[in-house]
């Protein structure tokens, strides 16, 4: 299995598993004399059955990322990269917004406001990053369809 069939199966997995506690929740209660729509033992294997392979392809998914490099480092190390240039952008982004807000005054005599940064500057920046942060997306992307999940 490849690291991306392995990663979006865990992506499929998390999804069920919300469904699963939700069609739990809608079960368990039921108004005496009545039955519930689904059996809730039924629901809580599959849910135990789900959470065990959720687990099994955690652990072979970090694993791989630890084990397998790209250009010197690895996918570990390259996802914590990306990550905090997404924080990093967004970051960025905010406080570029926020300093490009215009302040009206009614009359001269009100106070003004102006921005103490250079929007353009920072925009400038965030577009690099962007830039960045695509390809070193595309990087990941292309390597987890190339990598082998170590089973």
């Amino acid at each position: 299995m490849k690291l991306a069939e392995a990663l979006q199966e865990r992506a499929d997995i998390n999804h069920n598993i919300e469904q699963l506690k939700n069609r739990l929740n809608n079960n368990v209660l039921v108004q005496d004399g009545e039955t519930t729509v689904e059996d809730p033992n039924k629901l809580k294997t599959e849910l135990d059955n789900s959470i065990k392979r959720l687990q099994y392809l955690i652990a072979r998914i970090n694993q791989t990322n630890c084990e397998t490099s790209i250009d010197g480092e690895s996918i570990t190390e390259l996802i914590a990269q990306k990550d905090a240039l997404s924080l990093k952008i967004n970051i960025y982004k905010e406080t570029a917004f926020l300093a490009s807000q215009l302040s009206y005054r009614a009359r001269n005599s009100e106070i003004k406001i102006k921005s103490a940064i250079s929007v353009t500057d920072w925009q400038a920046e965030i577009d690099k990053m962007s830039k960045e942060l695509r390809l070193l997306d595309n990087k990941l992307q292309e390597n987890n369809w190339k990598t082998e999940l170590i089973e």
